[in-house]
């Protein structure tokens, strides 16, 4: 698709967080391909107080990999934009469904398989002997706002006890998800779709190191571009079609079992897109930018 942006002067914010000032190497290169239409990219820092956010024509989430370390402070800042009016992409709506991991339950509503999960409300009375179903003999637990394997463990049914005084503090204070541990993301690894303005781009496997559940690159997981079946695309974009707005980008990442997708996460909010793995995917996403601003 041929886009004109011979006339616009557009400046957009790239977001991204006081540990990767200038973004990581694989987002820098949106700068210069954006500089192609003419668009004025620069990296912000999101709670960077000397900023005058209205000074951007848009905003657009990459690389705010601390806001579920603030959460607070997150969410007055997302509050904040809302009120000035600032376009960012996503949209301020989607952010703030997709930074807690209770949309899960939603699309499971929807139909959308979803690894076995518990919604854990927060609690003084944690209990997670009473409430473990029998048949998981291990166990996944974390924050429902949480990113990277922030405060997540993996536990056997017989050190419930243990977590459960390990999780009392947390859970008093956050919601959890509680979900059965899937031995194929040992064997199998977890797969990542990647949508620009809800098209497909590109896929990624992921496999942590022996030993590891982890998958990311910081504990050693290995990733892998791929390209798998059109039933499995078609699978990956069935979920993200049950968005309603406009998604300038999505990633879907599960777990493929006997050809079956089993959603893990759509990360709509500030997702490693693997630019460094897919020749011309920087391209395609800017592309998307364009197609998506007026």
């Amino acid at each position: 698709m041929e886009i004109n942006t011979k006339n616009l002067k557009i400046k957009i914010g790239l977001l991204t967080c006081a540990k990767l000032p200038q973004l990581t190497p694989e987002d820098q290169l949106l700068i210069p391909e954006f500089a192609q239409h003419n668009i004025t990219a620069v990296a912000a820092i999101w709670d960077d107080k000397t900023i005058h956010w209205n000074d951007f024509d848009y905003l657009i989430f990459r690389n705010t990999w601390d806001y579920f370390e603030k959460e607070i402070e997150f969410n007055s800042w997302l509050h904040h934009l809302e009120q000035l009016g600032i376009k960012t992409l996503n949209s301020i709506d989607i952010i703030k469904n997709n930074k807690h991991k209770f949309y899960l339950r939603e699309m499971e509503k929807q139909g959308v398989k979803i690894i076995p999960t518990l919604f854990l409300d927060k609690t003084s009375q944690l209990n997670l002997v009473e409430m473990m179903p029998s048949r998981w003999k291990k166990i996944v637990i974390k924050p429902a706002f949480s990113a990277g394997s922030y405060q997540t463990a993996v536990f056997e049914i017989n050190d419930v006890v243990q977590i459960n005084t390990q999780y009392k503090t947390i859970a008093s204070e956050k919601e959890l998800l509680l979900q059965k541990f899937m031995p194929e993301i040992q064997t199998e690894g977890e797969t990542s779709f990647i949508f620009f303005n809800k098209k497909f781009s590109h896929a990624v496997n992921k496999k942590p190191v022996d030993g590891d559940f982890r998958i990311q690159s910081q504990f050693g997981g290995k990733y892998t571009l791929i390209a798998p079946t059109k039933e499995l695309i078609h699978k990956a974009q069935t979920i993200v079609n049950t968005f309603p707005e406009n998604l300038l980008y999505a990633r879907v990442d599960g777990i493929i079992i006997e050809n079956e997708l089993h959603l893990m996460e759509v990360e709509c909010i500030e997702p490693d897109l693997y630019f460094n793995l897919s020749e011309g995917s920087l391209t395609r996403y800017v592309n998307a930018v364009l197609e998506l601003i007026p």
